[in-house]
């Protein structure tokens, strides 16, 4: 069968949608770029990158292999610092260095969009439109580059859903060492392979992405392990920040102690909750269908929730969504996050000099728990859809675990 893309009438629009989305973005980018990203310019204007801010704060910019510095390690997983170093060689010298860092990494980063556009395409033609004419992508798609992380894993999902397991393995394993989010999908691809009684392949399934991760890290793991664990001594130390909940409630004075304990159990929980609904499901879903709906859950309760999380969402949603009653859930969401863009950049710049567009902590904490309320939202529609579209007759051979745990003793004496 043939997987290659037809210049069908879908792709030159998607294209050209991907196109208009990444020029807007670079509108957006404009008046920083032409400033050399000065504050407090970068959040009045919400222009804010850490392209050209790490590319300086790390060394870059003096060609420093990416894991060698110590203190000035990049906190990124592996491949992500490979391409922030290998990028950098191809700046020349010269105080506007930051910039043609930036235009070259933007340029990767809008064919990126491209090519993630159109994997959509082929997994949900429908609704591939959404992705580019998300307003919350294209006011912070150039904001860092996840867009690296978020093709690889686009396309394990697309070869996953093909039954293509060994390259849709070797596909995540990329994206995870280039941006770890994606290592989420791991367990409904595991639980997906295992309904289907595809129990070999489910092992398989967990080898080569593992085996394919650790063949990634391990020449950096060797070489220089310090710089390597920055990353992930970040992640487990690091307390709430911008854009999480607890945040937002430590800024309306519910300060949460033991956070990390905390997050660790609601992390179990959202997996239990997760088998829980994948299980009430008359037929085995399709990884399409079900990866918005973990990963979205566990960044809304995560210790941070950067406004570049949301390039990773929409292309999730997108996929999710198999019944146009979601469009409404999908817009109001949208519009949470497009609010919340606003609002860190102008809580922040209350802080940098901009005085007169400085937003109150207690207005961005309203925004931050209206974000999470609106993602929250979406979540709740696409279940409840899923659901419902669900006969209740069995259809694989499974029992519906509520059924199962509430049902059991109706016919006992």
């Amino acid at each position: 069968m043939r997987t290659a893309f037809r210049w069908s009438p879908l792709v030159f629009i998607l294209v050209g949608l991907s196109i208009f989305a990444s020029a807007l973005s670079f509108i957006k980018s404009e008046h920083c770029r032409g400033n050399l990203w000065s504050s407090p310019d970068v959040v009045i204007h919400a222009c804010y990158s850490d392209i050209p801010a790490l590319f300086t704060s790390h060394h870059l910019d003096e060609h420093q292999w990416s894991y060698q510095g110590g203190s000035t390690s990049v906190e990124y997983p592996t491949l992500m610092g490979v391409v922030m170093w290998a990028t950098a060689w191809l700046v020349p010298s010269g105080e506007n260095s930051p910039r043609t860092y930036f235009d070259i990494n933007i340029f990767f980063i809008a064919l990126l969009l491209i090519v993630s556009v159109l994997i959509i395409g082929k997994i949900r033609p429908q609704f591939a439109y959404l992705v580019p004419l998300s307003p919350a992508l294209i006011a912070s798609l150039y904001i860092n580059w996840d867009l690296w992380g978020i093709a690889t894993m686009l396309l394990a999902i697309h070869l996953f859903d093909r039954q293509k397991y060994s390259l849709s393995a070797i596909s995540l394993a990329i994206s995870i060492a280039t941006k770890f989010f994606s290592i989420l999908l791991i367990l409904p691809a595991i639980f997906i392979l295992w309904r289907r009684n595809e129990i070999r392949e489910a092992a398989r399934y967990l080898v080569v992405t593992t085996s394919v991760w650790l063949i990634i890290n391990l020449p950096v793991i060797l070489t220089t392990p310090k710089g390597w664990w920055t990353f992930y001594q970040l992640n487990l130390s690091r307390k709430s920040e911008w854009g999480s909940i607890w945040y937002a409630f430590s800024l309306l004075g519910f300060d949460v102690k033991n956070l990390n304990y905390i997050s660790i159990l609601i992390l179990f929980a959202i997996f239990l909750a997760m088998a829980i609904y994948l299980f009430e499901l008359s037929t085995t879903p399709t990884l399409a269908q079900v990866s918005f709906i973990l990963m979205a859950s566990v960044l809304c309760v995560g210790k941070v929730y950067s406004p570049q999380y949301v390039l990773w969402l929409v292309p999730l949603a997108a996929i999710a969504i198999t019944n146009k009653k979601a469009l409404p859930a999908f817009w109001i969401w949208q519009i949470g996050e497009g609010i919340y863009h606003i609002a860190i950049w102008e809580h922040l710049a209350s802080g940098a000099g901009g005085h007169h567009f400085g937003l109150p902590a207690g207005g961005y904490a309203i925004a931050a728990l209206l974000r999470a309320g609106t993602c929250a939202y979406f979540i709740g529609t696409l279940v409840a859809l899923s659901l419902k579209n669900s006969s209740p007759q069995l259809k694989d051979g499974h029992r519906p675990v509520l059924d199962f745990l509430f049902g059991s003793s109706s016919s006992y004496p």
